[in-house]
């Protein structure tokens, strides 16, 4: 009789495909295991998430900006490094008297655009900024007033807090509409219809205006309501939250700390008194030289402790590691705010050079999309929209739309001579334009042009010749070498340099050039200084005044 030989054991079979099993492919993140078991996680939506915790949110995060010093500082450093100076708008419509007379208009309309009468539209841009940080989000309302003079825009904005917005006016309204936390929503073109705000703050319980504490609707094409979109959600949260918890626990250990540098500062020392060492009816007691029973220790103090025989101090432990939690503490609330852990504590003592510059790099990146995806897109553009139309009704503009740039603040390097010599490399190489890197730094590129004009028909007229000049010197300080000009190729000159022209011209035909008493040539000047051994032409005659034509 033949023995069969077991097969050996197979590959255990896969489950089938549409099938789920043990063996199907899943998240481990997902997984319900024993070390997971108490993590509990909420199906909802944005809306339902922040309906029962916004005002919760709010006043924490106020109040820890009112107490806690690393909150205010984080608020502050966000506010200042996204608003500085401020936004600036700039009407660009191809026509350079035009853009400027708007921007006069609209410069003397910003100093009184606030409708409290105390903020100019670059301080309102701060504080909405501020509200936006620290509440998770602010309303303007666009208030008309009566027009005052021919050149005045009858238009200002009031700037209300999220506690203006009823987050009880909820559900159906209409057939057609729908309110989700105060915002009246259109269903069929899911755009906002209106807002639902109370006429007067409603935590003024101790201020009686006479008007009744019920929200009424306001058209959403008068209010802009700024907060930044984390999901699909209808209102802001305060860009705080995730470090609110680590604030409170921080203050707490804080506290803590102190407490116990105080207990551990009362060194005491206690005297036992030897004859009542054997006096069993008298009970313990720690007792000062006159009698009185001691209730706390106090640093220093000496008392006598009945029923002994000797003295005895006590000795409190110390205990390390304050700092090290402190610093990991401070760096997780950092990341709560979004803002580099050295901004928030104010310590520098671990950075350099190249790491500071890394981390401000990611940072300012941060700021730029803030700037253009928030303030500009849901702020700022709105408001230059109703002023073009109030501005044009008014008759102080031609047109009711102008296009605009905005100009974001400059961001200071630690080094600005390698961030000027890194700008012109790269406009010399075409990388970038002059506007480009004018714009970087704040300012109107136009206005720039118009400044360096006037500064350089001053000093033609005065004989001036400076070192920056570059239409007189190079980079290395030395002369620019002299440019033969064909006939029919003479450079639109300015009015300066025109006068310079007619100079050479009388020279070289014979006629004494006209000059403005007491002025000497620049050249002469050069020679004296010497900055450049030439003084002669090649025909041997005196060197010209210098002639500067256009770049």
């Amino acid at each position: 009789m033949v023995a069969r030989r077991k097969a050996a054991p197979g590959p255990a079979p896969r489950p089938e495909r549409g099938i789920p099993g043990k063996m199907a492919r899943s998240y481990d993140a997902a997984a319900s295991t024993r070390l997971r078991e108490p993590w509990l996680t909420r199906f909802a939506s944005a809306d339902t998430e922040i309906f029962g915790s916004a005002r919760t949110l709010r006043d924490r995060s106020r109040y820890l900006v009112r107490n806690n010093p690393y909150a205010a500082k984080a608020v502050a450093s966000l506010v200042s490094n996204i608003i500085g100076e401020g936004i600036v708008p700039r009407p660009v419509t191809g026509n350079k008297a035009k853009d400027k007379r708007i921007r006069g208009a609209f410069e003397r309309w910003s100093f009184r655009c606030d409708a409290g009468g105390q903020l100019d539209f670059y301080g309102f841009q701060t504080l909405l900024c501020r509200e936006m940080i620290e509440g998770g989000e602010g309303l303007i309302r666009k208030r008309l007033r009566k027009k005052t003079g021919s050149g005045d825009v009858p238009l200002e904005l009031q700037l209300l807090e999220a506690d203006f917005l009823d987050p009880m006016r909820n559900g159906m309204l209409t057939p057609g509409t729908i309110a989700i936390q105060g915002v009246e929503v259109d269903l069929k073109t899911r755009k906002r219809a209106a807002y639902w705000l109370y006429p007067q703050h409603p935590g003024n319980l101790w201020i009686n205006t006479g008007e009744p504490t019920v929200s009424v609707p306001v058209p959403a094409d008068e209010v802009l309501h700024v907060y930044e979109l984390q999901r699909t959600q209808t209102r802001g949260v305060p860009w705080g939250t995730p470090a609110i918890e680590n604030l409170q626990l921080l203050a707490d250990y804080e506290l803590a700390e102190i407490t116990r540098k105080r207990t551990e500062a009362c060194i005491a020392g206690f005297v036992v008194d030897a004859e009542d060492a054997e006096d069993e009816s008298i009970a313990p007691q720690v007792v000062a030289p006159d009698g009185s029973v001691y209730e706390k220790f106090e640093p220093g103090m000496i008392a006598r402790l009945r029923g002994g025989k000797d003295i005895k101090f006590n000795a409190p432990n110390a205990v390390g590691g304050y700092g090290e939690y402190k610093v990991s503490q401070l760096q997780t609330i950092a990341a709560g705010y979004r803002v580099p852990y050295e901004l928030v504590s104010n310590d520098l003592s671990k950075v350099n050079f190249s790491s500071m510059r890394g981390g401000l790099v990611e940072f300012r990146r941060l700021l730029r999309t803030i700037q253009w995806h928030i303030l500009i897109q849901l702020a700022l553009q709105p408001i230059w929209e109703w002023w073009c139309e109030i501005a044009f009704l008014a008759g102080v503009i031609d047109e009711p739309v102008i296009p605009v740039q905005w100009a974001p603040p400059k961001f200071e390097w630690v080094d600005p001579m390698a961030d000027a010599q890194a700008a012109q490399l790269a406009m010399r190489t075409g990388i970038r334009s002059y506007q480009d890197v004018v714009s970087e730094t704040g300012r109107n590129p136009d206005d720039v042009l118009d400044e360096i004009n006037d500064w350089n028909t001053k000093c033609d007229d005065l004989g001036i010749v400076l070192d920056s000049d570059p239409r007189v010197t190079n980079v290395a300080g030395l002369q620019q070498p002299d440019r033969e000009i064909s006939p029919g190729d003479e450079p639109e000159l300015s009015r300066p340099n025109r006068a310079a022209l007619v100079r050479l011209e009388r020279r070289q035909r014979g006629a004494p050039a006209a000059r403005a008493p007491g002025r000497q040539r620049a050249s002469g000047k050069l020679r004296r200084q010497g900055q450049h051994g030439r003084d002669r032409l090649e025909h041997r005659g005196e060197r010209p005044p210098l002639l500067v034509v256009g770049r």
